[in-house]
């Protein structure tokens, strides 16, 4: 497994998760000049894209999510973050993080987190 993502489960509707995606060593070269990001999959739903992180810095959210989650990454640890505020039903779905290597095109997907949202 190249992307290891956690911090998923069961919260109430208002409630707050933090999700947490470490690289392994087979691709920990090309992860700190990478874009990184979250995506999800609700279902019977497209995957689609909450949120990424240039390797620079700049950070792009879907339009559902600004201002509830936010977008971090630590180099020196390998690891991207999604901080998950005022959480909703609808933000339920699989959570999969995501390396984008630019130059190659190329994408390294983590095994997903299942995060659900009760009313």
């Amino acid at each position: 497994v190249q992307l290891q993502a956690s911090g998923g489960g069961l919260v109430q509707a208002g409630g707050s998760l933090r999700l947490s995606c470490v690289a392994s060593r087979a691709i920990s070269s090309v992860f700190n000049p990478s874009t990184l990001g979250w995506f999800r999959q609700a279902p019977g739903k497209e995957r689609e894209l909450v949120a990424t992180m240039t390797s620079r810095g700049t950070i792009n959210y879907a339009d559902s999510v600004k201002g509830r989650f936010s977008i971090s990454r630590d180099n020196a640890k390998k690891t991207v973050y999604l901080q998950m505020n005022n959480l909703r039903p609808e933000d339920t779905a699989v959570y999969y993080c995501n390396v984008h290597i630019v130059p190659l095109a190329r994408h390294y997907w983590g095994q997903g987190t299942q995060v659900t949202v009760s009313s």
